[in-house]
């Protein structure tokens, strides 16, 4: 015999092993439905995915769809270092909305300034590493 029993904010399911096996031969999609991960066979993002828990489609949606999007097809090295504005765009919204996505940790060192200060300091370290290069090939 198969029952639930809820422990505070927990809901714990006992089943048998011949239920199991029922629930198993039921699909939880309706007829004619696929079922698919993050990344469709055909490359393409599923907005759907459940592990995406509505991130799609909260009041930041089109955002968080065009960072992830960017990230997703990104042909850079490291991958994704093109999608910075997409990114920053999605975190502006995520701030205008606590309510939804919870605020930034008062000890979280990983501000929206310090991003700047560590991607401009990324940018200051390259050029450096260009400059040395043309000097060195020149002489």
């Amino acid at each position: 015999m198969s029952y639930c029993k809820e422990d505070g904010k927990d809901k714990i399911i006992f089943i048998t092993e011949e239920d199991y096996k029922k629930s198993s031969e039921n699909p939880l999609l309706p007829s004619g439905e696929e079922a698919h991960g993050l990344i469709k066979e055909n490359g393409e993002i599923n907005w759907d995915c459940p592990c995406l828990q509505g991130m799609a489609d909260g009041p930041c949606g089109e955002e968080f769809k065009g960072a992830f999007s960017c990230f997703h097809y990104s042909n850079t090295e490291p991958k994704g270092m093109d999608c910075f504005d997409n990114f920053k765009t999605m975190q502006e919204c995520f701030l205008k909305h606590p309510d939804v996505y919870g605020t930034l940790d008062d000890n979280n060192e990983n501000t929206d300034t310090s991003i700047n200060e560590e991607i401009n300091n990324n940018k200051g370290i390259n050029e450096e590493i260009n400059n040395n290069k043309g000097e060195s090939s020149s002489t």
